[in-house]
């Protein structure tokens, strides 16, 4: 369950007090004789990146070191600006200009222009601090945190096959890299099951052992899968369908909350699958 945003809201006026505190230790920090100058601040999860310039009289940029202490202040500031359902603001620009004029510009939409890209958990965890509804979450953020885009109508979901053809136990597939292994298992096994027979199944690769493999689905919302995908993985190494290994990679291996009517929708698609 996605977890409240890390700081309590900040009103209007508190809002302005913030900004205006950033701006006097932006201000106290440039060098003398400077007329005119911005600082970006970025943030995605726990990825952050300030970068400030002086702006030269032909508007030449000149960087320079941002000044450290203001970054607690932007994060703050971003937390406080949160609203429920609508997220937050992921780059502002802050631009003063002598004597004492300022503007800021917030971006909650576009994708930053990153000096460093933010690690993939990064924007999973972007998601699970400042929760937005699926109607607002921008197509970057969605994709890369591995959560489907929402348009008019609700986004397909997908059932991954546990081998490569039908009636054959054969698999074309390339193998797990090691380092992940442990991951996947994780997330596919601790996936909800939304239906479950109490037998098992037979296992296709060791047709002389005990029938073992569950008779399961799972779901994350956004793909289906029999319970078979974990045990093979787990038994034998066979490796899941490479678009669905992706799309738990770019989840950053954490699994999505669930809600009723989505398992509901993941039922009602498998046992149509079933009935077909």
């Amino acid at each position: 369950m996605s977890q409240p945003h890390d700081s309590g809201s900040l009103d209007q006026e508190a809002q302005q007090q913030l900004i205006q505190e950033i701006g006097r230790t932006i201000a106290l920090a440039l060098p003398p004789g400077w007329q005119a100058a911005n600082v970006e601040y970025r943030q995605v999860g726990s990825h952050r990146e300030l970068v400030a310039s002086l702006l030269a009289p032909n508007g030449t940029e000149i960087p320079i070191a941002p000044p450290g202490d203001v970054m607690a202040l932007f994060t703050r500031l971003r937390a406080g600006m949160y609203e429920p359902e609508r997220g937050t603001w992921v780059s502002a620009l802050y631009r003063l200009q002598r004597p004492g004029s300022y503007t800021v510009d917030f971006n909650g939409d576009h994708e930053p222009a990153w000096r460093t890209a933010p690690p993939a958990e990064a924007y999973a965890q972007e998601l699970h601090r400042f929760p937005r509804t699926g109607s607002v979450v921008p197509e970057w953020l969605a994709q890369r945190a591995g959560t489907p885009q929402p348009g008019d109508q609700r986004p397909s979901l997908r059932t991954a096959a546990v081998f490569d053809r039908d009636g054959r136990p054969i698999t074309q597939r390339p193998a797990v890299e090691p380092g992940l292994h442990e991951q996947l298992l994780a997330y596919l096994e601790s996936a909800p099951i939304v239906l479950a027979a109490r037998s098992f199944d037979a296992d296709r690769l060791d047709p002389a052992g005990e029938a073992a493999v569950p008779l399961t689905f799972h779901t994350d919302g956004s793909w289906i899968w029999p319970g078979a995908v974990g045990y093979y993985l787990r038994r034998h190494g066979v490796a899941p369908e490479d678009e669905l290994v992706e799309h738990i990679r770019r989840s950053g291996f954490r699994l999505p909350e669930v809600d009723e009517p989505t398992r509901e929708r993941v039922v009602a698609e498998i046992t149509g699958e079933q009935r077909s």
